[in-house]
């Protein structure tokens, strides 16, 4: 099934009954500092392992080097933290997550990467795009299929990554350019995968968005099938896509040129026609050209974005602070009462960001200041990067049957 987006229509969903839904409040750590002029540390985003006969996870959080070209990174770096409240080691780069530079000076590396825990195998994947770069440092389309989705797997008691490997998807041309990038994928009970897409028949033309449904036998990521295929004859169409479950629904938020969007379905596949996200006073939320991204909580859903009038005019694309409000399930509207600044802005911008469930005390959000501007420094940005701890009033344990 095909949907295209032609009308701002208020999405109609099934109210979802629920307990007072939780406050919280936000422990901001940084973990680092760079700003060297050469790089800066960009694209943080954390997953929890499990602990061993404790109740303290560890933390993985993979991160990349932004090399001073628009979207040029480096290899996929890792930090990780043997407790939520220990110290981080790292970065450190294994020679398996490194780029690869090939006899014509093209450069194959993967960015915009997400990780995750997978229960059933008892590993942890991290999904992201495959680049290839010119000797400048721009990304080209020089090949078929140079944009697709890549994952490589982390095992927790060997300490060891495997090399990055395809996700083999249909022949179609639709999935000639296929990219998991700066996406939020999500694990169900059986093990069975949810990995939103932005696909399309090349990088210059129009994005559309859909879910595949994967399967991974601890070493093998496989495409199942697909869901809805999403568009909006709009700019770049719809892309970054970020998926949530919460209360027996799924909830899929979207990046537009102009301004972002959202829809809901039962099944992780199939969805309703997307709508601009706006307040529940019926205000346009303000944010576009970004991406928007989701934290659950068994009492509460959430979102975090960037936004346009918040005396932010100075920061490109209006990308700092960022803002975390609650989304009310049924409407798809964000609550404005509830919005606070889980990140300030300090002259930087905070477009490319993360967030986690770590344990059921807390969630993560992870963000890198982006040193763009001229007065980024003057302004009281120093190329940190934070971890803002969100602390939950209420313990988000699982729904009970």
């Amino acid at each position: 099934m095909i949907l295209r987006v032609t009308a701002t229509l208020v999405l109609a969903c099934g109210q979802l009954a629920a307990a007072d839904p939780p406050d919280f409040t936000v422990k901001l750590e940084t973990v680092m500092k760079h700003d060297d002029g050469t790089f800066l540390w960009f694209h943080p985003r954390a997953a929890a392992i499990p602990g061993s006969g404790t109740d303290q996870p560890s933390v993985v959080m993979t991160i990349q080097k932004h090399l001073k070209v628009s979207d040029y990174y480096s290899g996929l770096h890792f930090m990780i933290r043997k407790s939520v409240d220990g110290p981080w080691t790292g970065p450190v780069l294994p020679p398996e997550l490194d780029w690869r530079r090939q006899p014509d000076g093209v450069t194959i590396s993967v960015a915009d990467v997400t990780p995750g825990w997978h229960a059933a195998s008892g590993k942890l994947l991290a999904i992201g795009a495959q680049v290839r770069y010119n000797p400048e440092g721009r990304q080209i389309e020089d090949v078929k299929r140079a944009h697709q989705t890549v994952y490589a797997v982390y095992d927790p008691r060997a300490e060891t990554w495997t090399p990055w490997r395809r996700l083999e998807l249909p022949p179609d041309g639709e999935f000639d350019f296929a990219r998991n990038a700066c996406a939020q994928w999500l694990v169900k009970d059986d093990g069975t995968l949810l990995v939103p897409l932005y696909i399309s028949t090349s990088a210059k033309a129009r994005f559309s968005t859909t879910v595949a449904e994967c399967r991974f036998d601890g070493e093998t990521l496989s495409y199942v099938r697909h869901g809805d295929i999403l568009r909006l004859d709009i700019a770049r169409g719809l892309y970054e896509p970020s998926l949530i479950a919460h209360r027996g629904r799924y909830f899929l938020t979207l990046r537009n040129d102009e301004r972002g969007y959202v829809t809901a379905g039962d099944d992780g596949l199939h969805f309703a026609e997307p709508v601009p996200w706006t307040f529940d006073d019926g205000g346009e939320l303000g944010s576009y050209n970004t991406q928007q991204h989701w934290l659950a909580h068994r009492d509460g859903l959430f979102l975090v974005y960037t936004r346009r009038g918040a005396g932010n005019d100075h920061i490109v694309r209006h990308r700092a602070p960022l803002f975390m409000a609650r989304v009310d399930p049924g409407t798809l509207r964000v609550v404005r009462s509830s919005e606070k600044i889980v990140v300030p802005e300090r002259g930087a911008e905070m477009g490319n960001f993360g967030a986690s469930a770590i344990t059921e005390h807390e969630s993560w959000v992870t963000v890198s200041e982006g040193m763009f501007m001229k007065d980024s420094k003057s302004r009281g940005a120093e190329g940190a990067t934070f971890v803002a701890r969100i602390l939950w009033s209420q313990p988000n344990t699982p729904p009970l049957p």
